[in-house]
């Protein structure tokens, strides 16, 4: 074996010396250094690495088997496709229902919901600090009568859903399985996702309520109840999308994502809950970017790494408590408002990478979201995109089809060795908290991200049409336009909500959330509680910002 080892590097020291250097010298290639989107310098050529052979078993195995790198499950998409999902709402819950049984008519197999900037952050449509925001980036969901609406006629024991919601996560998850029971669905046949990750709210995208500790409080909460109620449901969606969308590199959106989720699996177990009993309903929520092969190389990185954290930090029992199960959306930061058409292209390399690194569901950006809410044409557009690459492209017929490829084991090598260094780094920071208290993870975001557009503004890096082959675009796109009424509409909806019920039912269900915040009981059932009588959000919020307080971010300079 060492001999021919031998002669391998010696044959390709002679080509790398007679052929491939003179040949440079004659013919310049077309760029001084090639990098991935990641700055990662990329050789020219990769040879087979001969200690992945002799760790074949521990690094990369068989799909369905720890680590999982080569994937979740033994026949994953020979035996059932990823789940097509298509991020949606906007207006009001009867426009959002509409738009999501036009896309299940055209094969969603999984809805996605999008909710506006009050609902995120807890207002009421009615709310001084939701003028002007009502309905505009998602869905407005005041009160348990809007749920009603947002899911009419949606089967929630076959159809999975999943909401990105954080910091309000408890309330809309209580709201959705209220509705499910009103139907005559049982907690135990629900199947979906809450993201329900405010560490990222901290790190890189903002709609956050309450100070960490209570908020880690609630989330842990959620662990317990799901384990026990819900045990088809995920708990969380640890999140790497958004700070991936804030500048970050592929290694540090891997890196302070896994952080992420060691903090929460610590708090639960802190809390009072054995690892195997909650970590099976752990999910994680990725970006897709440009770069095709760095791209598959993290997703197969992501799932080794957390494989091993669970085993050998945890010691976590139960094979699925290892297995790192996700959902991707395709990079809206790489979307042009720039001939947008162009961006039908960069989502269908986008999808090919999270397809190609074994995704359990996906979303498919449309080609005019740089621009507004993604019209009902372009949306379609979008699926059809996942669904071509599903059936006519021919990469699902076998499983993890880039394994075994010398760069793509490399790559995949490299971005575990760096997302476990900046792991490291947190835990000797004191951990994630500390570590977004002191500013680090994000000033290593901006780093990342200023490089990045620097990168853009000089030149050395193409955005096709930004930077290099643009045109002069004298037409318009059909865009989306939200209604300026639906404000009114909505306020005038709550305000009935409000009249109709029972308002000492709601103080008294409000008043037994603040007293079960002051003490160390679940919140969740309180809060079920206090939906059932159709509390608002902005009031079930409300109760709890007087016992926790709210975050006041600190300035990062």
């Amino acid at each position: 074996m060492n001999g021919t080892k031998d002669k391998i590097k010696e044959a390709f020291q002679k080509w790398l010396n007679k052929i491939y250097i003179p040949f440079t010298k004659k013919r310049p290639e077309r760029r001084k250094k090639f990098e991935t989107v990641s700055f990662e310098k990329v050789a020219p050529l990769y040879l087979i690495n001969e200690k992945k052979n002799e760790k074949f078993l521990d690094d990369i195995s068989f799909p369905g088997v720890y680590p999982y790198t080569r994937g979740v499950q033994p026949t994953m998409y020979r035996g059932k496709l990823w789940t097509m999902r298509q991020y949606a709402g906007f207006g009001t819950a009867k426009e959002s229902n509409e738009r999501y049984r036009y896309l299940l008519s055209q094969g969603t197999t999984g809805l996605s919901v999008a909710f506006d900037l009050p609902t995120q952050i807890g207002y009421d449509s009615d709310s001084d600090l939701a003028l002007g925001e009502v309905g505009k980036v998602g869905v407005a969901i005041d009160t348990l009568a809007d749920m009603e609406i947002l899911f009419d006629k949606i089967p929630l024991d076959k159809i999975s859903t999943s909401m990105t919601i954080n910091a309000s996560a408890a309330v809309l998850l209580s709201m959705y399985m209220v509705v499910a029971e009103k139907n005559g669905v049982s907690l135990n046949q629900i199947i979906g996702t809450i993201q329900n990750d405010i560490l990222k709210e901290y790190i890189a995208r903002g709609t956050y309520i309450f100070p960490p500790k209570p908020s880690m409080r609630i989330i842990t909460d959620m662990f317990e109840f799901g384990a026990k109620e819900i045990p088809k449901w995920n708990t969380i969606s640890i999140s790497g999308y958004h700070i991936r969308e804030a500048g970050s590199t592929a290694a540090q959106e891997i890196g302070f994502t896994l952080a992420n989720g060691i903090a929460y699996v610590e708090a639960a177990i802190k809390a009072g809950l054995n690892v195997d009993d909650f970590a099976g309903q752990l999910s994680f929520f990725f970006n897709s970017h440009n770069d095709l092969l760095e791209e598959v190389a993290k997703f197969r990185a992501a799932r080794r790494l957390w494989a091993k954290i669970m085993k050998e930090r945890f010691n976590a029992k139960k094979d699925r408590s290892m297995m790192l199960r996700f959902h991707t959306q395709t990079a809206g930061s790489t979307l042009t408002a720039q001939q947008i058409d162009n961006n039908i292209a960069r989502v269908t390399i986008q999808t090919l990478a999270a397809v190609l690194g074994g995704t359990q569901s996906l979303h498919t950006n449309s080609k005019d979201e740089a621009l507004a809410l993604p019209s009902e044409d372009s949306v379609r557009t979008a699926l059809r995109t996942q669904q071509i690459v599903a059936y006519e492209s021919g990469i699902t017929n076998t499983i993890d089809p880039l394994a075994g490829s010398y760069y793509m084991e490399e790559m995949t090598d490299q971005i575990e060795r760096k997302a476990k260094e900046y792991i490291e780094k947190i835990d000797s920071l004191g951990g994630v908290i500390p570590a977004i208290e002191t500013g680090y993870i994000q000033g290593e975001i901006q780093k990342a991200a200023y490089d990045y557009e620097k990168e853009i503004e000089d030149g050395s890096r193409i955005i096709v049409g930004v930077n290099k082959f643009t045109v002069d675009e004298n037409s318009k796109p059909e865009l989306l336009k939200i209604n300026e009424k639906v404000q009114e509409d909505q306020i005038k909806f709550l305000t009935s909500i409000k009249e109709k019920r029972d308002n000492n039912a709601v103080d008294e269900k409000l008043f037994a959330l603040k007293k079960a915040a002051q003490s160390n009981d679940n919140l969740i059932p309180f809060i079920i509680e206090a939906v059932k009588v159709y509390a608002s959000i902005g009031e079930i919020c409300d109760s709890l910002r007087d016992v926790f307080g709210e975050y006041k971010e600190n300035l990062i300079i």
